[in-house]
């Protein structure tokens, strides 16, 4: 016989779990005692659920593997939402594990009681109140694997007080072997006789394609082609962007220059394509012929309805297209690459600009230049992250972290947190705004409790500077968005955090440098200039891309 909670912490071990990210409560208490004796598992303490979760997300994300949260019941499970549509919508496999009042009799009536399983299931893949301790193994190994399976994203199980008191006799299940389907020879054959007539065929790599191995068999396909390729916001890295056939990222919505490279194709093979995203392009009865490569079925809308679907796993029939397909000595890509060539000159024409407070194609190019080719950015979410998604070329996998599927504010720097975890040994940088920045700071205590070595770049516009561009560009007056800050250097300090000021575009190529290359926890304090948002991003960059 062995205590519940013991059971379920062996069950975790069972599954390779590394970290249990968290905030205990009075309700965790069992776990949180059968937690202390493990020798596999550590526990992250954060200051908030929200930060918990996060981090987990971003666990799952570079890893595969399912990242663990835990917290307490009522407040400190409904401060997971957030995280749980983080994970859902972004395909990040996470686990949260919440504590509940005792099930069987209670003492304290419906004192912090919800009906927190109801909450999390229009969130969750998987969500489950454990009423047996015998059920435990079952319900553990369920959750994580339909966590990990595709398209990955968030689970639940509440674990009541007096359920991980009782004593019982199950063990944990082993995990199952598993491999995903291979796609369909036939429909692999109807893709490779399409691209083979096709005159201008073009790839758009989507959130599906981040997987492993993946980018492998996509850089094996695009070499014996030639073929060019976009890609999506959270598609960004798959390929590396320096290669001559990337023709942009699709950070804009419409009327960017890769949308030109888009509109001169004559088929489109999108690949990972997921609906949570802004779609690249937009399909029109009678348009450019798409074919869907994903493990999923293509998720039909008034906007996307591909003619031809391989579904199975991405990797293997890319392989598969790339070993059948004879590339056609008539394709013609002069359009598609010259819309590239357009958007490289124009960033060139405007990134030396070392006015300050600093311009943001400036802030990107030296962002880029401070960091290793495998260093990581976690990007918090506002104006800045469409100038590093447009800008900033990735050059391997999972370097850049930015999240267009829920695109929360708050996670840059738990984000950031995790990857210095998952890759100790490489560069990681959040870059927030300073509203971004503000709704998880506390964090900033985490990390400098856990040795990190990670550097915090706040771009400081006293604002919600992506509602205010969103202002001006619909005409309204700018009204109701700014606010104060408080001393950001001596915020980071009161950490014990080392915290910089940028006085310069010189001062903050130097600090850019400094801080990736000494350990420990560094705030830079980087005051930006968003007066030209608008003019740039709205009105210079259609005018040039259509005068193509």
């Amino acid at each position: 016989m062995s205590k519940a909670s013991d059971l379920f912490i062996q069950c975790l071990e069972e599954e390779g779990v590394e970290y249990i990210f968290g905030v205990p409560g009075e309700e965790n208490l069992d776990m949180l005692d059968s937690l202390s004796r493990s020798t596999k598992i550590q526990l992250i303490l954060t200051r908030h659920e929200q930060g918990a979760g996060f981090m987990a997300a971003t666990y799952g994300r570079h890893t595969g593997k399912t990242g663990v949260c835990m917290a307490t019941l009522g407040p400190g499970a409904t401060n997971l939402v957030t995280a749980a549509a983080y994970a859902q919508l972004g395909g990040m496999p996470i686990l949260m594990v919440t504590g509940q009042k005792p099930i069987k009799k209670s003492k304290q009536g419906r004192f912090q009681i919800l009906n927190v399983v109801d909450m999390m299931q229009p969130l969750t893949k998987f969500t489950h109140q454990l009423a047996s301790a015998d059920n435990i193994p079952s319900r553990v190994r369920e959750a994580f694997r339909l966590a990990e399976e595709e398209k990955p994203g968030a689970t639940h199980i509440e674990f009541p007080e007096d359920i991980a008191a009782e004593q019982t006799e199950s063990v944990p299940l082993k995990r199952s072997h598993t491999r995903r389907p291979n796609a369909d020879m036939k429909s692999v054959r109807a893709a490779v006789h399409a691209l083979e007539k096709a005159k201008s065929p073009i790839l758009v790599i989507g959130a599906g394609a981040n997987r492993t191995m993946t980018s492998r068999m996509l850089l094996q396909l695009i070499e014996k082609t030639g073929i060019p390729f976009l890609t999506t916001q959270l598609g960004k890295g798959v390929i590396d962007e320096r290669h001559p056939r990337f023709v942009g990222c699709a950070a804009l919505s419409a009327g960017d220059f890769v949308h030109r490279a888009v509109e001169a194709a004559d088929l489109i093979v999108n690949i990972g394509h997921d609906v949570i995203e802004k779609p690249p392009f937009f399909m029109q009865a009678g348009g450019t012929q798409v074919i869907h490569i994903s493990s999923k079925t293509a998720e039909v809308d008034p906007v996307y309805f591909p003619q031809i679907e391989v579904i199975g796993d991405i990797a293997n029939a890319i392989w598969q297209i790339k070993q059948d397909i004879v590339p056609n000595g008539g394709w013609t890509f002069d359009t598609m690459l010259a819309a590239r060539k357009g958007q490289v000159t124009h960033t060139a024409s405007i990134s030396g600009d070392a006015r300050f407070p600093i311009f943001p194609p400036f802030l990107v190019e030296q962002v880029r230049a401070a960091m290793p080719e495998d260093g990581i950015i976690c990007l918090d979410n506002g104006v800045y992250k469409i100038w590093f998604a447009r800008d900033y070329p990735a050059y391997r996998p999972n370097t850049v972290l930015l999240d267009n599927a829920l695109a929360t504010m708050g996670a840059g720097l738990p984000s950031a947190m995790a990857s210095a975890m998952v890759y100790p040994e490489r560069k990681v940088m959040a870059i927030c705004g300073d509203g971004g920045f503000m709704m998880n700071s506390q964090e900033m205590e985490t990390a400098v409790r856990l040795k990190l070595n990670i550097t915090v770049l706040i771009l400081n516009d006293n604002s919600y500077g992506m509602i205010r561009w969103k202002q001006t560009n619909m005409g309204f007056k700018d009204w109701g968005l700014t606010y104060n800050n408080p001393d950001f250097v001596k915020y980071a300090e009161s950490y014990g955090a080392f915290g910089h000021r940028a006085e310069s575009a010189e001062h903050l190529k130097q600090l850019l440098t400094l801080t990736c290359d000494t350990p420990g926890v560094h705030l830079i304090d980087c005051p930006v200039d968003y007066s030209e948002n608008d003019q740039i991003l709205n009105i210079d960059i259609k005018m040039l891309s259509k005068a193509l």
